[in-house]
């Protein structure tokens, strides 16, 4: 045997997002990457493109579209708001951590 065959190659470590330390590969894979998580991800980007094209939403105004029952798969008009994004993003939580809906 070489010398080669003997030394063993370090195990590459997986990098992080420097400032926040998060692992963003392991998200997408072990959520996002869902097939469920991404057909929510698409029903709230055709909301929004809805919202867009009617004129209550433009992109960088800083707020978000809501969906009042919480199901972004429902994509009636009477169910779409514009909203802040930071009332949009800061909700009541039950005791289990899930969303309280008003």
């Amino acid at each position: 045997m070489s010398d080669k065959d003997d030394k063993k190659k370090p195990k590459k470590k997986r990098v992080r997002n420097k400032s926040t330390g998060r692992d963003y590969k392991k998200e997408y894979k072990n959520y996002q990457g869902k097939e469920e998580q991404i057909e929510k991800r698409v029903s709230r980007d055709k909301a929004r493109r809805k919202l867009q094209k009617e004129g209550k939403v433009t992109k960088g105004s800083g707020k978000d579209v809501d969906h009042k029952d919480g199901n972004p798969k429902n994509n009636k008009n009477d169910n779409l708001r514009v909203v802040n994004k930071t009332k949009n993003r800061s909700f009541k939580r039950n005791k289990n951590g899930g969303k309280i809906y008003v």
